[in-house]
Formats: C-alpha cells, sequence, structure tokens
C-alpha cells in the first residue's frame, strides 16, 4: 500500500484542523442561536379591539354605510386570532403563540445547520486546496534536496552539484545548507582518492617499466643460462599482470571523473572492432565468441567505451567453464530512447547475491584477491564506472545453468 506523501499529510491536517473548528463554531453558534429564541418573550396588546367591518355586496347602495361601535377590551390582555378568526386570549392565546414561536425555532435551526453545513463543506475544501498549495510552496525545498540526493546516488559523478537553496534562515534552509556541506566534503574526499589512485599508478609505472627493461636484458645476455632465463620469464609474467593492475587502476580513476566532452559514438562499431581483438584470444582457449552489432548510436569518450566492452567480453571469455559448450554473445542495440550492449557467457552458476559484489574491485566469486592469472579483478568495477559517467546503468542477472548475463544501457544520441 503506497503511503500519503508528507505534502498530502500536511493538507489533511490544515484542513482537518479546520472542519474541526468550524464545526465547534457551528455548534456554539446554535447553541446561542437557540438559547436566543427560546428564551420567550409576550406580546401585550393594550387598547381596544375594532373588529373588521363586514364585507360591503357588488351593487352600489345609497344608504350610508352602518357604523360598528369599538369592542372594548381588558388593558394588558394578551389576545390572539386564529386561522378561523376566531378571538383567543388566556391560555388558548399563549398556547397559539407558543406553537408559531416554536415553528419559527424549527425552521430557523434547520436553516442554519443546513446552509451552515454546505457553507462549512465548501470552505473547507478550499481550505484544503489552498493548503496543498501552501504545502506544496513550503515542501518545495526539501523536494529539490531529493532530488539532488537522488542524482548524486546514482551517479558519483554529480558530487559537483549543490542545492545553494535561497531564502529565509529557516529549518529548511539549515538543513539544505548541512546537506551542501556534506556533499562537498565528500566531493573533496573522492576526487582526493582518485587523484592518489591516478599518481601512485603512474608512479608505480616507471619503476615496473625499468625492472622489465633489466630482466630482458639479463635474459638475452649470451652468457645467461637457463635458469635464469625460466626466471626472466616467471618475473616478465609478474610485471606483466602488475602492469595490468595498474592500467586498470588508471582507468577507474579516469572513469569516474566526469566527462568534460562528447562525441557521437557507434556502439555497434565498437562490437566489431572489440570482438575481432579478442576473436584470437577466444579461439585460443575452445569459446566460441558470437557478435551481433547492431545500430547503437550515442555519445561519450569513445576509448572508454571500448574498455567497457572489451572488459565485459574479456570477463566473459576468462569465466567462462574448464570444457563443454562454451560461449560469449555481445549484442548491441537501441530501444527508444536507450541503446544498449549485452553480454552473456556460459559459465559456472552463480547465486543471485553474490553478482551485486561482482562489481566491486579487486573482488572474485569465492576469494578476494589483487592479481591472479586471469586479471586484476578490476573488469567489472572499470565497467560500471565508464557507464555511470555516462549516464547508464548496468544489470547483471544469474543465467539458468550458469554464467551471466550482463546488461548496459546507455542514453541514445538525440541526434
Amino acid at each position: 500500500m503506497k503511503r500519503l506523501t508528507l505534502r498530502g499529510r500536511l493538507t489533511l491536517i490544515y484542513g482537518g484542523l479546520f472542519m474541526v473548528a468550524g464545526v465547534l463554531l457551528l455548534g456554539v453558534t446554535y447553541v446561542l442561536f437557540s438559547n436566543n429564541l427560546t428564551g420567550g418573550y409576550r406580546v401585550l396588546v393594550q387598547g381596544t379591539y375594532h373588529d373588521s367591518p363586514p364585507a360591503t355586496p357588488s351593487t352600489p347602495s345609497t344608504s350610508p354605510p352602518p357604523t360598528t361601535s369599538p369592542t372594548p377590551r381588558p388593558p394588558n390582555q394578551l389576545y390572539v386570532l386564529n386561522k378561523d378568526g376566531d378571538l383567543l386570549t388566556g391560555p388558548a392565546a399563549d398556547q397559539v403563540i407558543k406553537e408559531q414561536r416554536e415553528q419559527v425555532r424549527r425552521a430557523a435551526i434547520k436553516s442554519l445547520l443546513t446552509q451552515g453545513s454546505i457553507a462549512l463543506v465548501v470552505v473547507g475544501g478550499l481550505a484544503a486546496g489552498f493548503g496543498w498549495l501552501v504545502a506544496g510552496r513550503v515542501l518545495a525545498p526539501l523536494h529539490r534536496v531529493t532530488d539532488t540526493a537522488r542524482r548524486i546516488a546514482a551517479s558519483p559523478a554529480a558530487l559537483h552539484e549543490r542545492i545553494d537553496l535561497r531564502g529565509p534562515d529557516d529549518e529548511v534552509k539549515n538543513l539544505a545548507d548541512a546537506f551542501d556541506t556534506m556533499v562537498e566534503r565528500l566531493d573533496h574526499s573522492f576526487d582526493g582518492q582518485r587523484r592518489f589512485v591516478a599518481n601512485a599508478s603512474h608512479e608505480l609505472r616507471t619503476p615496473l617499466t625499468l625492472g622489465r627493461a633489466l630482466v630482458e636484458v639479463a635474459m638475452h645476455r649470451r652468457t645467461a643460462s637457463a635458469d635464469v632465463k625460466e626466471l626472466g620469464e616467471s618475473l616478465l609474467t609478474i610485471n606483466a599482470r602488475h602492469e595490468q593492475l595498474i592500467d586498470g587502476l588508471l582507468i577507474l580513476a579516469d572513469s569516474e571523473k566526469q566527462l568534460k566532452t562528447v562525441y557521437p559514438v557507434n556502439l555497434g562499431d565498437i562490437v566489431t572492432h572489440v570482438a575481432g581483438q579478442l576473436s584470437g584470444e577466444a579461439s585460443a582457449v575452445g569459446v566460441d565468441l558470437i557478435r551481433g552489432p547492431g545500430d547503437a548510436p550515442t555519445q561519450g569518450d569513445a576509448l572508454l567505451l571500448e574498455r567497457l566492452v572489451h572488459n565485459l567480453v574479456e570477463n566473459g571469455i576468462r569465466h567462462n567453464l574448464p570444457e563443454g559448450d562454451r560461449w560469449v554473445r555481445v549484442v548491441s542495440k537501441t530501444l527508444g530512447d536507450r541503446v544498449e550492449i549485452v553480454v552473456t557467457n556460459t559459465g559456472p552458476d552463480i547465486p543471485p547475491y553474490e553478482v551485486e559484489s561482482l562489481f566491486k574491485p579487486f573482488y572474485r566469486l569465492g576469494a578476494e584477491r589483487l592479481v591472479s592469472g586471469k586479471g586484476a579483478g578490476l573488469g567489472l568495477s572499470i565497467v560500471r564506472s565508464v557507464a555511470e559517467a555516462h549516464d547508464g546503468t548496468v544489470v547483471a542477472t544469474p543465467r539458468p545453468g550458469g554464467g551471466l548475463e550482463i546488461r548496459v544501457s546507455l542514453p541514445a544520441d538525440p541526434n
């Protein structure tokens, strides 16, 4: 069941309080009005009462009209005429007055309650509508905080955004300022982390390059023995893995930066290029590489997008079944305003709860190691970072029978 929003709750509170106050006001008005009507009054008639003259015939008469002598009545005596024209005095007259007064009171109360209730409902509805508008205006800064937090959570590259709320120094502005301060510190922290990784990787490249050169010189000396050459091969293999790790760290640091410039790129061309590069490696290990390049125009950094597709295909080749039916399929396509890269491969069974962990740096299924014969453990981490830098998403799903299906979705090129 969907919960009521804060704006809806505030509107209900405004409207409810108004309706309660209106009902109380209507009740007090009813009590006061009823008391005034039932307080009673007396009609004192003093003087003489003259009967109405009898009706004259329609034919003209020459004789003078008869005169009626006034009928004296007792002073301060209450008397009324009923609907039949009979003169009533004493208790009978008082009873008639009471009945008339009761009828007037009931009609007045009925009118008060009916029209007052209608007016209360109409005004209550208007108050709720105005309350909805006022609540929306008051909560607008909170929506800005929520939208900014959602964008930052969806993409770390959005850490540069700020709310920068203008207005009175109230609780909402204090919340927005505190959020801006938190995001600014996080931005500095992540930026410092990226700079450290990039600088450390660059610094490590030099000794690795120098070490590789020394090993190669020692291996190619005429006096080098077989043991030295074998040791040199092992050292060069280890050195190559370390270089691969450093290259992965550099790409990861670059992919987490905000893209400054983007260019039109067709993912179909990238799929064809990467498949051509890795077809030899796939054939060497007995994995069928199936490619289905389709038209998928987008905008971004072509080198980073090539690294994204390369890592996905390479990951599917290296982490496949040891034998049997082994294949990797890579497809690019356009779906509405999005383009997709879908890489599917056979492989070992992967529990669904382990899938998200595969995107962590240096994480391996069943163990966490920095370097292994199959790679540095940064492939899927780089894939996610590149996708997020291009406002895209990555979803991995275990295949029935083993392996993964990884779907990368990016915005299509609007041009």
